[in-house]
C-alpha cells in the first residue's frame, strides 16, 4: 500500500549540534506566542534516569533512538491544523542523522516517516559555537562530537531535500528575528 506525502509548510524545524542554541531559540518563540515542540531527546533522558531505565544515549542507543523516533513522529502527528507557523525543536528527521552517526542501522519505518511527513523544506540549522556550548547532565558530548552531530544533520537533511538556512552567531532575538524575516521573506 502506497502511502501518500503529507507537508505542513507551516512546521519548521531547528536542527543542529548539541547545545548550539536550538533550545534558547525555540523558548524565545514560545515566549513570543508561536507554538513550539521541545526536543525529544532530553525529556527521554529525564524520564529514563528518573525510572532506573537503559534507553540512554551512553546505555542503549537503538531503544533511545526509537523512543525518540516515537515522540518525534508522534509530535508531527498531535499537532493541530493552523496556519501560524510551529517551531520544533529537531525533527523526525534528526533520529535518523542520530543512528547514522553512531553507526547504527536506520529501520525502514523511520527511513519511510521522514520521507513521508514534511515540514516545510526550509530548516534552520544551528551552526558550531564554542564559546556557547556547554555540557550538563544530560548533554554528554564533547564539543567534537557536537560538530559531528551537526555534520550528520547537514547529510540526512540535504538528502532529504530540505533547504538548510544556517543561523548567525549572534543574540536568541537575532536569531529569532533572522528566522521570522526568513520564513516571512518565502511566503510560507
Amino acid at each position: 500500500m502506497k502511502m501518500n506525502k503529507i507537508t505542513r509548510d507551516h512546521f519548521f524545524i531547528v536542527t543542529g549540534g548539541p547545545g548550539m542554541g536550538k533550545t534558547a531559540i525555540i523558548e524565545e518563540l514560545r515566549e513570543q506566542g508561536y507554538v513550539t515542540v521541545p526536543e525529544t531527546g532530553r525529556d527521554i533522558i529525564r524520564q529514563q534516569v528518573a525510572a532506573g531505565g537503559q534507553a540512554l544515549p551512553w546505555a542503549n542507543r537503538e531503544v533511545f533512538a526509537q523512543l525518540m523516533f516515537e515522540q518525534s513522529l508522534r509530535d508531527y502527528l498531535m499537532q493541530p491544523e493552523q496556519s501560524r507557523p510551529v517551531f520544533f525543536d529537531r525533527g523526525i528527521a534528526d533520529t535518523i542523522g542520530y543512528l547514522e552517526l553512531c553507526g547504527l542501522p536506520v529501520p525502514a519505518e523511520m527511513q519511510q516517516a521522514a520521507t513521508l511527513y514534511r515540514f516545510n523544506r526550509t530548516v534552520f540549522l544551528t551552526p558550531p559555537w564554542l564559546s556557547i556550548y556547554e555540557q550538563d547532565k544530560e548533554r554528554r558530548q564533547s564539543f567534537e562530537e557536537a560538530v559531528l552531530t551537526y555534520e550528520s544533520m547537514i547529510k540526512v537533511y540535504s538528502r532529504l531535500e530540505y533547504a538548510l538556512v544556517q543561523l548567525p552567531e549572534t543574540t536568541v532575538p537575532e536569531r529569532v528575528a533572522f528566522m521570522l524575516e526568513t520564513i516571512a521573506r518565502s511566503g510560507s
